[in-house]
């Protein structure tokens, strides 16, 4: 073990001395792994940030809530069939919640009707068009809910734009020519898969927008969960209730569609996976490169030190030493790119994150790790064949060689 350990630390003094000697043709050999090490880390550090930022997205719709729509959440064939079924309406919450008080140990809390759709909405002469416009009950005190009255709150964004310099609290907003009192502001919610902006919409009474925006607009009911995880059960005992609610026959198959987030995530995690993957095979080529090169160099070393290899086995140098030599001194190379990309790559995802803020940066110290043993990987694997030649040289014919 001594042997092993001092021939260990021999093979790493000749590795550092013989990047010494050749600074120039080292620094360019371990140029090819710089470049693969920042592809890969860059490439990991945007797939953590997309799942982050799904993720997020994801915790907006809520793990804790069932949505009853006329649509599933995902790619559906007999596209007429859901076309056709009946409108949810929103009167089914009151019928559900009645249900849910009558049903001992219910998995579901409450349901909450909601209506939507798109409008402007304007204060003065500042204006926010294709706003999100939601008729809910659950922002409002009862008087407010029941009585229908012209209040609304409002999306971080919406605010900002209707209201730069003031408070928006008691002013009254101009949405589809009414006027409707800003009872409040909600905080900053974060946009959905990108698409969808929570921070740009607004909430008003559902009597209200019955009212006043009921004409082509969409509504579903959303229905708490007890305890999240038993949403399966909830998710069954919903679609019963909902059955009974439409009134159908046991032999009659669902007109309506009962949603959670994990829909979502079934659908777009295998794009999520294999944008992951295919980025992760465009940017390991660069690192297989790098590893190409430092193979030529380690037998372009071989080739230059032949003399010297032969001598060290004329004296008594086993194998597994001049084998051990040259994979450190392939592994330092690799080890000294894999340092200088990171460093590199963390100054770049430094800028990203500064340059764009709401893009989630995730350089995390599992992938510093990674990226280490990749480099250690790359270096094992791109010396062993130089370093095999090496070791197997018959001294004789090395001794010989000009």
């Amino acid at each position: 073990m001594k042997r092993f350990l001092y021939e260990l630390n021999e093979s790493w003094r000749i590795a550092v001395a013989q990047m010494r000697s050749n600074m120039t043709r080292s620094a360019l050999t371990a140029l090819g792994v710089i470049i693969g090490i920042i592809a890969v880390t860059l490439m990991g550090t945007a797939v953590n940030g997309i799942s982050i930022g799904f993720d997020n997205s994801m915790s907006v719709l809520g793990d804790d809530v069932l949505y009853v729509t006329q649509w599933p959440w995902k790619q559906v064939d007999d596209w007429w069939n859901y076309r056709d079924r009946k409108k949810i309406k929103t009167e089914y919450a009151e019928t559900l919640n009645r249900m849910i008080e009558r049903t001992p140990n219910s998995n579901l809390v409450v349901a909450v009707p909601t209506s939507s759709l798109f409008r402007s909405i304007k204060y003065g002469g500042n204006s926010v068009d294709n706003v999100f416009v939601l008729g809910t009950t659950s922002y409002f005190i009862v008087t407010e809910s029941r009585g229908g009255a012209s209040v609304v709150v409002i999306g971080y964004d919406v605010a900002d734009a209707l209201f730069p310099s003031e408070n928006p609290l008691d002013k009254s907003v101009l949405i589809n020519g009414q006027l409707f009192k800003v009872v409040g502001v909600n905080s900053r919610q974060g946009t959905f898969l990108g698409l969808f902006s929570w921070d740009s919409m607004v909430a008003v009474p559902l009597g209200a927008f019955n009212k006043y925006f009921s004409s082509k607009s969409e509504s579903d009911v959303r229905v708490k969960v007890k305890d999240k995880r038993k949403l399966a059960e909830a998710k069954d005992e919903l679609t019963g209730l909902m059955r009974r609610v439409r009134g159908l026959q046991p032999e009659v198959k669902d007109d309506f569609s009962v949603n959670e987030q994990q829909a979502f995530k079934s659908t777009l995690d295998p794009v999520k996976n294999s944008i992951a993957v295919a980025g992760l095979f465009i940017t390991g080529l660069s690192l297989f490169v790098g590893a190409i090169g430092i193979m030529n160099i380690t037998f372009v070393s071989v080739k230059e030190r032949t003399k010297e290899i032969g001598t060290r086995k004329a004296l008594g140098a086993r194998r597994r030493t001049i084998l051990l030599q040259f994979l450190i001194e392939s592994t330092a190379l690799c080890l000294l790119g894999g340092f200088i990309g990171l460093a590199l790559a963390y100054l770049m995802c430094f800028g990203i994150e500064k340059a764009f803020p709401s893009f989630p940066i995730h350089f995390s110290l599992g992938l510093v790790f990674a990226s280490m043993t990749v480099s250690v990987a790359t270096g094992l694997i791109s010396g062993f064949a130089p370093a095999w030649t090496a070791s197997h040289l018959d001294p004789v014919v090395a001794l010989r060689y000009e």
